[in-house]
């Protein structure tokens, strides 16, 4: 009875395929499926609207196609981007879904394509191949069915991981024949998106093998290093986990966005309120005049309420403009060239790596200009992340102090890229007297998890981090070279003899443990645990009979205040006794069914104890270049730096000293004092009455009253601890190690929120307590914390903020902040691919912000004020001429001259100074950073400037109308002709219209080219030129009811009286614009006007003060341990001849 059920899902499973689709439109769907989702669109859906409202013949007072052609052209460039980028996803999707593979039919290999794959089928991938799906690994021409897999499109990490068949596969699944009689049941779980899990079991005759993520290879994963390998498809198509994973990234809209719908709900309001007094002038003006007036009579019997009712309608249509149809086109356009100059600008890019700047998004780039806060990771975002071994303490002896380089060329095999600069350290290792030394390399070259490979004869380490390959290499190059491993056995070459150890237990890092281990059997027999970790967790296992304890850590502090990352190594020497009754618990440990991980932690530190110490290594992780002198021009510019990192506290703090975040002259604030402050200010908020403390609104009291300037530090402990997300007890645990005892001058209980207001006010005290801080650095955080302390300032101070990193640990936090940039640097591109922007030195953030995010804000606020106005001049001459034509919602201008307006006589010269203009250049703009605050404060665009606009527009449409009104009053003409009827007035206004708004921008360009130059006098043209055109007779006979103008334009502008009315009209609207803006320069300068150079006082190093340790900065994954200590050999087998049953 059960059968059923599953023959169904494997027929619904076989039938899905494993074609992939990420295009959203086919041919059928295109026009309905893009027309929706423009409709979608309030002010799309508006002007739809008004297109109906004008086909009604009762309501129109103007032609449908002056609503029409503007939508059309609207809806048509969004139709035409979208159809674009749609077909691109189109030809990737083809391209990958054509793709070939070998999949296993009728009993042997044939090619076929990636979309014909289905669910079960046997695949053959070689060397280079894209995995097609997620694949259960059988079998591998490696030793152990050992595969070699890159990530970087999964994960974005670039080493190597490996993948693992079963080892009843390995053996009985090489040939194509034995593939072929393959018949077991995969039962496993559903497709999700986690791609560090995999849970399942293989049923395969009468027995049961657990799956893990370790015999999986997932789709987006490229085979290395790997001849030939098979596989059983698993997922396919859209239940693979990357295509899980490819859910909508979280929708991000700027400041300027927001105000810019609640700018156009304004208007609308203004638009319906206007049309509603404009009904009521009507319904009173028909009452008075309109209904005595025998000649105005229309032979409809219609009340005044009634003409009142469809006048207002009628006014929607004529004022409609006040909307503005072509603006969120027109910002899409200025936003998507801002990103192409990102693109092209070769001072952000980087030639070693030929990595060019990248804007991943057009929507956002007006908002770096606005930025208040960055948070940064430190690892290869502000450090290259490329380890050099540069000191190292033995036997209480410190080697390397600065000389000349060292010649390595006596050692074979020594990498030419290793560079050392203390020859002493050769001098000793080589003359073979110091055992200390020897030792110490020994273990350098024994105790890792590195896998080799050979490669044209050259050796080619793989390492789980940079810190651990920069051990290995700094012991090849003096001498003990790691040649090769197997399961049971290591080999290497001490000062070329070479000798094999045998491996008796490997004991891996982890995050907890912070240390890794490696028992060995030494020829002669003796027993010995190599041991290296951070020095925290090795000082606390040392045996009290171990020497150099006092002398080790006087240079592990030097090599903090160096800002180097430290790491201690150790031995001890096991008898045979002890090791087999250690073994039996660690093998019973390794096969527990339940929490494994804790039982060999927990075996783990019975033998890792008593050691002996042999010294320790110094590590450089160099900061990037420039990275000093881009934070401190961020800070000139008032933007706070946050580092959030999950490296160790000291680490952290003396990477902030070398890259210029924390000075001398700062106080310093850790997470106990930190904690303190906010018990403090919590107990007085809850002495004060009820009603007051949590309904009062005035600005809190300073957390740091005295003068100077201020740090925090702090761990991910504390900041859960600070933030009420764990219980006090490890704060607790951790006093009493360090013999303290916690503070209890409040009872048990306070310490602990009351209920979720007193949380969100702890949460808001620590937000404005670290905001008072000059700098803040997060260590020891996680992934999420980063996310969260991101939110806290988002939430809070409702402040712009950025997030920087490279890794795929920032990724969490790259998509919390307003905006995401993503280093593409030694940690994979998953940072990069998260991002807004991309670029691969920290050091060009400093050209992003101050440069092309200011020109950015300043252009599209310029734009917008423009649009507003020109706009609000156009639309409103409708609304003065109402007043003489009896509300009849007649319109005041041309009907074509309404369609064309800001479709082609106003759009570019705006356009190009949202797109070009610039108050100062490039490298003013990063000499005075002060330049960057009216961003910050929002000052160039905000419902003040709005408004400005509307008073502005109001302005000029009185002086555009009544100028011309009064110029036509009472006029004669040059023939004894008064050409003051309705159609040239039209014409004058229209013209006076053009020439202000052209000359008006013309003003407002701070930076003239050629271009823009080009653009204000083609629009004036176009307009001339299209006017006579439709203004002649010719036009007019073929559509007569269309073009009604007929010679209007060249009767009425052959009368110079009437350009003396245009030149006077230009001159009004143009001359308190001048004048304001002189009075602007003169009384009232901008910031711009106001920056002068600073001079730079210099301070003298004052370092000496402190020490601080630092550590090994353990932030790299787990290691190949699992691999080494598989229990199989890592030799390749003779293959052995299995008879298995066919599928």
């Amino acid at each position: 009875p059960d059968l059923n059920p599953i023959e169904n899902l494997w027929a619904e499973l076989r039938k899905r395929g494993n074609g992939i689709k990420t295009y959203k439109y086919n041919a059928l769907t295109f026009i309905p499926l893009n027309l929706f989702e423009q409709f979608k669109r309030a002010a799309n859906l508006y002007f739809l609207a008004l297109l109906v409202l004008q086909i009604i013949p009762e309501i129109t007072t103007l032609p449908w196609y002056t609503t029409l052609v503007p939508l059309v052209l609207v809806l048509g460039i969004t139709a035409i981007k979208d159809l674009v980028d749609d077909l691109a996803r189109h030809r990737m999707d083809n391209e990958i879904n054509n793709r070939k593979c070998e999949v296993l039919l009728d009993g042997r290999f044939q090619v076929s394509k990636w979309m014909n794959i289905h669910v079960g089928d046997v695949v053959r991938l070689k060397k280079n191949d894209h995995i097609p799906a997620d694949i259960l690994l059988l079998s591998s021409s490696n030793p152990n069915s050992l595969c070699y897999v890159e990530t970087a499109e999964l994960d974005g990490e670039t080493n190597l991981k490996f993948k693992m068949g079963l080892k009843v596969t390995d053996e009985r699944l090489q040939e194509e024949g034995q593939l072929a009689q393959f018949d077991a049941m995969i039962v496993c779980e559903e497709p999700n998106n986690r791609l560090d899990k995999f849970t399942g079991t293989m049923r395969w005759r009468k027995e049961r093998f657990p799956l893990d993520l370790d015999n999986m290879m997932l789709r987006g994963c490229r085979i290395r290093n790997t001849d030939e390998c098979h596989g059983l498809v698993i997922f396919a198509g859209a239940d693979t986990k990357i295509m899980r994973n490819g859910g909508k990234t979280r929708f991000k809209r700027t400041k300027i966005d927001e105000l810019m719908n609640y700018m156009v709900y304004t208007i609308f309001v203004i638009l319906v309120l206007l049309c509603a007094g404009l009904a009521i002038g009507n319904t009173f003006w028909y009452e008075e005049v309109g209904s005595k007036a025998w000649y105005l009579y229309d032979g409809k019997d219609q009340t005044a309420s009634y003409r009142g009712f469809l006048s207002f309608w009628g006014y929607i249509i004529v004022l409609n403009t006040m909307v503005p149809i072509s603006l969120y086109v027109s910002v899409e356009v200025i936003r998507l060239g801002q990103s192409k100059f990102i693109n092209w600008d070769l001072q952000m890019y980087y030639q070693e790596k030929d990595t060019p700047a990248k804007a991943r998004t057009t929507t956002l780039n007006e908002q770096l200009g606005q930025i208040e806060y960055i948070f940064s990771d430190k690892t290869g975002t502000l450090t290259q992340n490329i380890m050099a071994f540069k000191k190292c303490t033995i036997a209480g002896h410190t080697f390397g102090d600065p000389a000349n380089p060292v010649d390595f060329t006596w050692n074979k095999y020594a990498d030419r890229k290793f560079e050392y600069l203390d020859h002493s350290l050769v001098v000793c290792i080589r003359s073979k007297k110091d055992k200390d030394t020897l030792e110490f390399f020994k273990l350098l070259s024994l105790c890792h998890t590195v896998m080799v490979e050979q490669k044209e004869d050259e050796l080619v380490y793989q390492a789980a981090s940079p810190d651990e390959g920069a051990l290995v290499t700094a012991a090849r190059n003096f001498g003990f070279v790691f040649l090769s491993r197997t399961q049971d056995t290591i080999t290497i070459s001490e000062m070329d003899q070479e000798m094999t150890y045998e491996v008796l237990a490997l004991l891996d890092f982890n995050s907890d443990r912070k240390r890794m281990s490696i028992i060995l059997r030494f020829p002669d027999g003796r027993i010995r645990l190599y041991c290296k970790g951070a020095d925290t967790v090795i000082y606390e296992r040392l045996s009290p009979n171990s020497k150099h304890k006092e002398v080790t850590q006087t240079a592990l502090d030097i090599f903090a205040n160096e800002t180097l990352r430290t790491l201690c190594l150790c031995y001890k020497d096991i008898s045979k006794q002890e090791f087999d009754a250690w073994a039996k618990k660690h093998k019973a440990a390794s096969v527990a069914m339940s929490n494994r991980e804790a039982a060999l932690d927990r075996v783990y530190e019975q033998i890792e104890s008593n050691l002996m110490m042999i010294g320790a290594t110094a590590i450089e992780d160099k900061l990037q270049d420039g990275v000093p002198e881009t934070i401190a021009k961020l800070a000139k510019a008032d933007i706070k730096i946050w580092v959030l990192t999950g490296d160790k506290k000291e680490t952290a703090e003396n990477i902030g000293y070398s890259c210029k975040l924390l000075s001398d002259d700062m106080q310093i604030h850790y997470g106990e004092d930190v904690n303190e402050k906010l018990r403090i200010r919590q107990a007085n908020r809850r002495d004060q009455p009820p009603a007051f403390g949590r309904t009062r609104k005035k600005v809190p009291d300073p957390f740091f009253p005295e003068p100077g300037r201020n740090a925090l530090i702090i761990t991910g402990g504390w900041l859960n601890e600070i933030l009420y997300e764990k219980k006090k007890k490890r704060r607790r645990l951790r006093l009493k190690r360090l013999g303290k005892r916690p503070a209890s001058a409040t009872p048990q209980d306070a310490a602990q929120p009351i209920d979720d207001w007193e949380k969100e006010t702890r949460q808001v005290d620590f937000v404005n307590m670290a905001c008072e801080c000059e700098a803040v650095i997060c260590c020891r955080v996680t992934p999420k914390q980063k996310a969260n302390v991101v939110s806290l300032v988002k939430k809070y101070k409702k402040a712009v903020t950025l997030s920087i990193g490279d890794g795929a640990n920032d990724v969490n936090m790259i998509k919390t902040a307003d905006i995401g940039v993503g280093i593409s640097g030694q940690e994979g591109m998953q940072a990069v691919m998260s991002s807004d922007y991309a670029f691969a030195q920290f050091r060009y953030l400093e050209r992003l912000l101050l440069v092309h995010g200011r020109w950015s804000y300043i252009r599209m606020c310029k734009f917008l004020r423009f649009f507003f106005f020109k706009n609000f001049a156009f639309t409103l001459v409708h609304f003065w001429y109402s007043f003489f034509n009896g509300f009849s919602a007649q319109v005041a201008y041309e009907d074509w001259f309404i369609t064309l307006y800001n479709v082609m006589y106003s759009s570019l010269p705006v356009l190009l100074v949202g797109l070009l203009d610039q108050d100062v250049n490039d490298k003013l703009s990063r000499k005075f950073p002060k330049l960057y605050l009216p961003g910050q404060q929002g000052a160039l665009f905000n419902y003040k400037n709005f408004f400005i606009s509307l008073f502005h527009g109001i302005f000029t449409s009185l002086v555009i109308f009544f100028i011309p009104y009064g110029a036509f009053l009472q006029t004669m003409g040059q023939n004894g002709e008064a050409p003051s009827d309705y159609q040239s007035l039209a014409v004058v206004m229209a013209s006076s219209l053009i020439f202000t708004v052209n000359m008006q921008i013309s003003l407002e360009t701070s930076y003239w080219t050629f271009v823009n130059c080009f653009a204000v006098l083609c629009s004036i043209a176009i307009y001339f030129g299209i006017m006579f055109d439709i203004h002649s007779a010719g036009i007019h006979v073929i559509f007569p009811s269309t073009f009604t103008f007929t010679g209007v334009a060249s009767n009425a502008l052959r009368q110079p009286y009437l350009w003396l009315t245009i030149i006077l009209t230009v001159g009004i609207t143009l001359l308190p614009v001048i004048c304001i803006q002189f009075l602007y320069k003169t009384i009232w300068p901008s910031v711009g006007d106001n920056v002068r150079p600073a001079e730079e006082k210099s301070t003298p190093f004052q370092r000496g003060r402190r020490s601080r340790r630092s550590a090994y900065a353990f932030s790299h994954s787990r290691g190949y341990a699992d691999l080494i200590a598989s229990g199989r050999s890592i030799r390749r087998r003779p293959a052995t001849s299995y008879r298995v049953g066919l599928v």
